[in-house]
């Protein structure tokens, strides 16, 4: 299968030519490849494999790798130096862990999925699913209706304070 290329790369191979690192804490699970698959097979390669020159292993993107596996096709590799061991390591595990640090402005991604929800694109190619966007509604619209409960209790609470002194706010 070929899958187009929109990003950097060293060298584009066979996949089962990669060794990934065998101290990757990050687990693939297989719906998510799956949906990585989907993803690299709609949009094409936005992002390479990163591959360590010192000691030949995937650093980073072994769930694209897991992925080309799967689809069956060559995969975009960035073959990188790295100083030590260390090094390497700390690449790998920051990969893993900085996307997971992000704060997700709800407002904002549901305007985009919104704006984007023209049937030319599936929506399940976002990450997220149709369930996963209601259930953010739904959220979010909870979130707006205790805000005016909050409001609707204070407005109450001020008209009784205010009927005890014998006049009424309203």
């Amino acid at each position: 299968m070929e899958v187009q290329i929109h990003c950097a790369y060293t060298e584009v191979i066979d996949p089962a030519l990669l060794t990934p690192n065998p101290r990757n804490p990050n687990h693939h699970p297989k719906k998510q490849i799956e949906l990585l698959a989907k993803i690299i097979q709609s949009q094409g390669w936005r992002a390479p494999v990163t591959v360590s020159n010192r000691s030949g292993f995937v650093v980073r993107g072994h769930g694209r790798l897991q992925a080309a596996l799967l689809l069956g096709c060559e995969v975009p590799v960035d073959r990188q130096e790295y100083a030590s061991e260390a090094e390497e390591w700390a690449d790998l595990i920051a990969d893993n862990r900085i996307a997971e640090l992000a704060d997700l402005d709800m407002g904002k991604l549901m305007d985009m999925v919104q704006e984007m929800d023209t049937g030319i694109v599936p929506v399940e190619l976002t990450g997220f699913t149709e369930e996963d966007l209601q259930k953010i509604i739904a959220s979010m619209e909870g979130a707006d209706d205790s805000v005016d409960d909050k409001a609707d209790a204070e407005d109450r609470k001020s008209t009784r304070l205010n009927s005890s002194h014998g006049r009424r706010s309203r």
